[in-house]
């Protein structure tokens, strides 16, 4: 359905008959091919930092729009004020019970898909729910230890960021409101027509929630078509340490994305160049990363089709993933695309991208991690020829490749859904992968 704009845009050209204006105006980036009248409703938040699941929403939706779907997307706007803490994650649940206003027409589509828990207002209508797994609460509370437990390394990075009042302490004070939402997002799974994970790993942790297999579907994020358009040059030149993503700012999230590895691992290789790519909304972690390490150039909050043009220079270089846990890793795929060589802990998608040596290597200790680099970086020939096999392994991430696979996972849905308003005992057609 078109926005405001393209409404009375469009409005203003059947009264007027004016070429000009029409061409001037807002326009459909793709037309619609004739023959697809599939309604897609998209729930989610809108919220453009802080975790990728906005740009996956938003290439989803217009993979979809150029080939025939038509599809809306709902944000919630009634968010609880001034609740306590512990019950942040009730908050963060009722927030979305708020599109419940919109339910006429949400109800009107064919599907309704959301991030994991939020069209759980929808699950009692007669419509297709899926949810969209690309990672899990249960995941991230599983995944990250107390500080106490990390190695002794790791507990001084952080010790020493809130010496530096960088963070305000060493663990949440609570995990409640994270466990109320892994509780809700077992419960919306369980419910929902079908499930898609973006990874064979969220797909184990669904069927740890005792999800059948069949209801769940395996399609791997994709990346915009910007990271493969235009081709850019390739400029051989000395390779530099490579961090690309969300750091986040409070103890929690920072533990989850490997940040006191990241710090031990550039601290190993004092005379390598080093570059930041990184999303944080803590001023003070932003400002000490600046000055922390020598040789070290930091994008902070880059917008994001401008990335791309900042990794492409850094061709060759080496891509360390830090994480302790991801659902997928966008930015695993997206340095690949630009001739990075991953150095990754074996999260999301990783085991299933990288092939050890051949187009980066997989690692388990941060002595591991070092010593690939230090190998990597005294072999220029290796280096650049698992460069240019990292760059192909990423164009099986494009969007065309996403659209496909949602539409017929929504085809299939909807035939289900016909034979059973029919009266046929049906078993599910979703197809796990």
């Amino acid at each position: 359905m078109e926005n405001t704009t393209q409404y009375f845009t469009r409005k203003a050209y059947t009264a007027t008959r004016s070429f000009l204006r029409y061409w001037n105006g807002p326009k459909r980036t793709a037309p619609i091919p004739k023959g697809n009248g599939l309604k897609v409703a998209f729930i989610h938040n809108d919220k453009k930092i802080a975790t990728g699941a906005h740009h996956i929403n938003e290439l989803m939706s217009n993979a979809l729009a150029e080939r025939g779907a038509r599809v809306r997307n709902f944000f919630p706007r009634h968010q609880l004020t001034d609740t306590p803490v512990h019950l942040k994650g009730i908050a963060n649940i009722l927030f979305f019970h708020s599109l419940l206003e919109h339910k006429e027409e949400i109800l009107k589509n064919h599907i309704i898909q959301g991030t994991t828990y939020t069209p759980l207002p929808f699950l009692s209508f007669n419509v297709p729910v899926v949810c969209h797994f690309g990672s899990t609460i249960r995941g991230y509370l599983d995944a990250v230890p107390a500080t106490r437990r990390l190695p002794k390394e790791e507990q001084g990075v952080f010790k020493e960021l809130a010496k530096l009042d960088i963070i305000p302490e060493l663990d949440l004070k609570t995990f409640r409101p994270m466990e109320d939402v892994a509780d809700i997002e077992a419960v919306a799974a369980t419910r929902a027509a079908a499930c898609i994970v973006t990874s064979k790993k969220v797909k184990n942790e669904l069927m740890e929630m005792q999800i059948p297999e069949e209801r769940i579907t395996v399609i791997h994020n994709a990346i915009e078509d910007y990271w493969f358009e235009p081709q850019r040059p390739t400029v051989t030149q000395p390779p530099h340490l490579v961090f690309l993503g969300r750091l986040g700012g409070d103890v929690f999230t920072l533990k989850l994305k490997g940040f006191s590895r990241l710090v031990n691992f550039y601290r190993a290789f004092p005379n390598t160049p080093k570059t930041t790519v990184c999303m944080t909304t803590n001023r003070k972690l932003k400002e000490w990363l600046h000055i922390a390490f020598p040789k070290h150039y930091m994008y902070t909050n880059l917008r994001k089709d401008l990335i791309p043009g900042a990794l492409a220079p850094l061709y060759g270089s080496l891509l360390f993933v830090s994480s302790r846990y991801e659902g997928f890793s966008l930015s695993l795929v997206e340095g690949m695309s630009q001739g990075l060589v991953p150095i990754a802990y074996s999260v999301g998608v990783v085991p299933e991208v990288i092939k050890n040596g051949e187009n980066g290597y997989i690692v388990s200790t941060m002595e591991e991690a070092c010593a690939r680099a230090r190998e990597l970086l005294a072999d220029d020939q290796k280096r650049l020829v698992m460069a240019e096999a990292a760059k192909a392994s990423a164009s099986q991430f494009k969007s065309s490749h996403i659209s496909s696979q949602l539409l017929s996972l929504y085809q299939n849905l909807r035939r289900d859904r016909k034979t059973a308003a029919n009266g046929t005992e049906i078993k599910p057609s979703v197809t796990a992968v």
